[in-house]
């Protein structure tokens, strides 16, 4: 089982590979560096991260967006923070 320092990095890596080939990156509808992605992730107390992946006509990955999500009774909703 991956330690959650390995969990991290894997992301950064995996992050700072989309950012390399000009892919925009969002968290919460603002602009986001991998390291911020990762350090909310690091200090998120409770809820969870949702990726939304945006596409162009030809299938290529054009940003990618993180979500707060909250659970709540009757299912997720967007919460209101912003890093």
């Amino acid at each position: 089982m991956k330690t959650e320092e390995e969990v991290y990095r894997e992301l950064y890596a995996e992050l700072e590979n989309y950012e390399s080939k000009g892919i925009d990156i969002l968290i919460d509808g603002c602009q986001a560096s991998p390291l911020q992605i990762v350090t909310a992730y690091m200090t998120k107390e409770e809820g969870t991260y949702m990726r939304d992946y945006v596409m162009d006509v030809e299938g290529n990955i054009e940003s990618l967006a993180f979500t707060d999500v909250q659970m709540e009774n009757d299912g997720f909703r967007q919460t209101e923070n912003t890093p």
